[in-house]
């Protein structure tokens, strides 16, 4: 059998249905699904996203012989649901049409739409003849004249100029002192058509065309060519939506709600979109087209009674003006109102979702143009998922698989105003490291940060980059605006763990120690900038921010996804308060816990660096005696935040450079300190630079170089457990070595660690449960899985650095080209954001499988960054791990996206 590429609908018939978008897309199989349960659609036909796929290949001769025939047949059966001839045939009212994009998923506004097409000379007047509505005709023609004019045959405005037929409505309206363009008479419409049709001549250099089938293929190609412009890229790339799909193309009679008084046209919705409420509501016009609704220059009127009184209470319009002036299509057309809310409550229905639809009213009658399932805040998918839940409208697997995971982000953090957003002014757009909104005054320094928020001011820390010094500061700071970093840097890692807003890598900034530049314009200590760590914008001043509550039905989204998941959610948290917060999130332990960050608080930096700077064992122990009870104290508090789960202590993992100051004055802030010469302090500074520091001397090198390190660290882990099991508590510590490539450097920490809890176990005449197990982050070490494996009673997959090592990217520096390789095409996603499966994963999915081959029973997580991710969860949750951790503002994430992997592998 040939392919087929066009189906029909209309008359109550369709060759289609609802679960055929991936060939018909999501606007035409919801066209024949209405068609086939009774819905009032005007006919058609759909052309295949296959068709799409071949146009892109093959071009435009070749794909439009390959349809020709089927395209005719179709206007053929559509003239006959509709009873018009297509063009000026004999005495029959002219059929004309729209023609549409729909792609599997729905992008709107991305692409091409061409309406009321088949118009010309001779059209125009029959149907201004037979409809004994002349302004009307010429009104259609004009505007399709205008929409073809500019989506198929280029007319556009040029940088700097005015759009080229809006001059000549304005020429129109001024000349003859119009408010409105609904004020021109037919004579002025006919000379607006007549100036058009030359402004097409002069920016086309062609005429207008005149034949309808002419018309037809430019607005089908044109549809085609509307999936790859800039901003349908750009959308894809947005949402995660496959360039290889393409679109399909609507072809649908036309029906007109501007043909009077008694036509109108609308967009509503079977539920409210922003918060849930089981409310019908949308916006109508009489004698309007569907354009006029959305594009502002009339005021649009609620469709439902109640609607229209929130909306003129919300501004201020009197009870007597509303109902006046602005009433309610419930009140205006009672009899359509009471058809269209039967025809919503179907659909609903029958979708078992909430509903996204445009209508129609044509002289009195109701047409039904588009459904589909609407766009919701994160508030309102929470909402709508219980409530359906409890109406029995859907299952529980359907709530939870219907829920978009990244979306519950909305709940847990800041969100600025609809109405302030609306009016700020975007300086700069860079990477959204980390979600919410923010803020603040301008700081330059963690130190300014920390003594302006304690004094009661809301400061936005901005960095050229941040480093583990600045964790007071970031702390303290409402959010962070970075020059440099990608998403998986020190400020985008660390936000995303304390739930601060971040934006890094800002386009067009430059940082100093006290000066910030957005594009040339200077911004000074003290100025109020604002952050969308969601969308990456940066905006000038201050703008009002309210943070989201979670209410009940979040607890109920919760507890449908802990009833459906086999894999678990720990967190990555290295202080106690983020700890408790996943607590409450409802993570089931620490995956991640960096022992680094803790000696940066206080003094304890001084005894870090008095210990680089010992000279022999004695020294270097003498210094970490002193972070010993320190060390202990930071652990005793994590664990007994975590009393009953496990929690993951990394060793010491960064070089040791990263503990030393840089420039002149802090180095000889350390020199007086530590009561040494500042050369000794340079030259150490000197002798512990690396090339690659991130290849270098850091994690288990530095514990088998350095082993008092890891000896102190096992120490202080150990007796704060034991500790707290004196006390009642039950700590389940798990021991982790970073970054080992070969079995001998997990042996060789692993004796150390074992001989040290044995001391202790013998010291404090109590002994506990703990694990020792490693990082899997170097390729080898993934390879090597099974000897590693002899000796690691779990393995932690620490994606960050295995993507890293794997691709041979650097994680601090790839922001440079990583957004135009996606662009080109040769990169998906950023790697560092969403777990590379064909290549990383495999090196995971390697890990997974050697470890248990050798030890069954070994515990499986991953704490890289990818934790959080749904798509990565999914991942996670097909190659057997146990656990993923997270940040502890993605915990409900990450426990969303276990629970829908589980479901869909199940």
């Amino acid at each position: 059998m040939s392919t087929k590429y066009v189906y029909t609908f209309g008359d109550g018939k369709a060759e289609g249905k609802a679960d055929m978008k991936n060939l018909l897309g999501g606007k035409g199989a919801n066209l024949a699904e209405m068609n086939l349960i009774g819905v009032p659609v005007p006919a058609g036909f759909t052309i295949t996203t296959e068709v799409c796929t071949e146009y892109n290949k093959q071009g435009r001769d070749a794909v439009v012989a390959m349809i020709k025939d089927n395209v005719e047949a179709s206007i053929v059966k559509t003239e006959e649901a509709m009873n018009a001839k297509f063009g000026a045939n004999g005495d029959a009212f002219p059929l004309l049409i729209s023609v549409r994009s729909g792609a599997r998923v729905s992008m709107p506004g991305m692409m091409d739409t061409v309406l009321n097409l088949g118009m010309n000379d001779e059209t125009v007047k029959i149907i201004a003849e037979k409809s004994g509505a002349e302004k009307f005709a010429y009104d259609s023609y004009r505007r399709f004249i205008q929409m073809y004019g500019g989506v198929v045959m280029g007319v556009e405005a040029e940088n700097g100029k005015h759009d080229p037929f809006e001059l000549v409505l304005d020429k129109v309206k001024s000349d003859n002192n119009y408010a409105s363009d609904a004020e021109m008479t037919v004579a002025d419409l006919k000379t607006v058509v007549a100036e058009f049709k030359k402004v097409v001549k002069e920016n086309a250099g062609q005429d207008f065309p005149t034949n309808p089938w002419d018309q037809l293929w430019g607005a089908i190609c044109a549809v085609f060519d509307s999936w790859n412009t800039e901003r349908a890229i750009l959308y894809r790339r947005m949402e995660q939506i496959p360039d290889e799909w393409g679109t399909a193309v609507n072809v649908q009679a036309m029906v007109y709600g501007n043909m009077g008084e008694t036509s109108a046209t609308g967009v509503c919705f079977s539920r409210d979109a922003a918060t849930g409420e089981d409310l019908f509501n949308g916006e109508y016009l009489i004698n309007a087209q569907g354009e006029d609704v959305v594009s502002g220059v009339r005021t649009p009127q609620e469709i439902t009674l109640i609607g229209s009184k929130r909306w003129a209470e919300r501004n201020g319009t009197s009870e007597e003006v509303r109902a006046k002036d602005f009433p309610s299509l419930e009140e205006a057309m009672p009899e359509l109102y009471n058809e269209l809310n039967a025809v919503q409550e179907k659909l609903e229905n029958h979708y078992h979702d909430m509903q996204d639809m445009e209508f129609t009213i044509q002289d009195g009658k109701l047409w039904m143009l588009q459904t589909r399932n609407g766009k919701r805040t994160g508030a309102a998918m929470v909402k709508m998922a219980v409530d359906m839940l409890a109406e029995g409208l859907i299952d529980e697997k359907t709530a939870v698989l219907r829920l978009e995971p990244n979306k519950l982000d909305e709940l847990l953090h800041p969100v600025f105003e609809k109405s302030a957003i609306a009016s700020a002014k975007v300086l700069s757009k860079g990477l959204p490291a980390s979600p919410g909104a923010a803020t603040g005054k301008i700081v330059f320094s963690a130190e300014d940060a920390e003594e302006w928020s304690d004094r009661g001011e809301k400061v936005i820390l901005v960095r050229r980059e941040t480093s583990p010094e600045d964790l007071k500061g970031m702390y303290a700071a409402e959010g962070i605006l970075t020059e440099r970093g990608g998403m998986t840097s020190h400020a985008a890692v660390v936000a995303r763990g304390m739930g601060k807003c971040c934006v890094s890598s800002a386009a067009g900034i430059s940082v100093t120690p006290s000066a910030l530049k957005i594009n040339g314009v200077a911004f000074k200590e003290g100025d109020f900038i604002s952050l969308n760590g969601t969308t990456g914008e940066v905006y000038e001043g201050k703008v009002a921010t309210i943070t989201p509550t979670l209410d009940g039905d979040f607890g109920k989204i919760m507890d449908l996804a802990e009833n459906n998941t086999r894999m678990y959610v720990r967190t990555n948290a290295d202080t106690p308060a983020d700890a408790k917060t996943a607590r409450e999130f409802g993570a089931k332990g620490i995956g991640l816990c960096r022992t680094e960050h803790m000696f940066f608080e206080g003094e304890r930096i001084w005894a870090i660096r008095e210990m680089i700077l010992a000279e022999d064992l004695e020294g270097r122990k003498a210094a970490l005696d002193k972070l010993l009870p320190i060390q202990r104290q930071d652990f005793s508090g994590i664990l007994e935040a975590m009393d009953g789960l496990g929690v993951t202590i990394r060793l010491l993992d960064p070089p040791l450079h990263e503990f030393t100051p840089n420039d002149a004055a802090s180095q000889a802030e350390m020199a007086e300190k530590l009561g040494v010469d500042v050369e000794v302090v340079k030259a150490k500074v000197e002798s512990l630079h690396e090339f690659n520091p991130m290849l270098g001397h850091r994690g288990c090198r530095l514990g088998n170089t350095y082993p008092e390190i890891t000896e102190m660290q096992a120490r202080a882990i150990i007796e704060a457990a034991c500790d707290l099991k004196a006390k009642g508590l039950d700590p389940k510590p798990e021991i982790m070595v970073p970054l080992i490539g070969t079995v001998k450097e997990l042996k060789m920490q692993e004796g150390i660690i074992r001989e040290t809890a044995a001391k202790v176990f013998e010291e404090k005449g109590v002994k506990v449960d703990y694990m020792v197990g490693t990082m899997i982050e170097i390729p080898r070490a993934a390879v090597t899985a099974d000897e590693i494996a002899e000796v690691a009673e779990f393995f932690s997959f620490g994606t960050n650095d295995l993507t890293q090592m794997g691709f041979g990217y650097s994680r601090d520096d790839a922001g440079k080209f990583l957004p135009i390789y996606i662009r080109k095409g040769i990169l998906k996603n950023d790697p560092f954001q969403v777990l590379d499966q064909d290549g990383i994963g495999q090196l995971v999915r390697m890990g997974c499988e050697k470890g248990k081959s050798t030890r069954p029973n070994i515990k499986l997580g991953i704490c890289g960054e990818h934790g959080g991710e749904p798509s990565s969860v999914e991942f996670c949750n097909s190659v057997g791990m146990d656990y993923v951790s997270c940040s502890p503002f993605r915990v409900p994430i990450a426990r969303l996206a276990a629970a829908q992997a589980n479901l869909k592998q199940n």
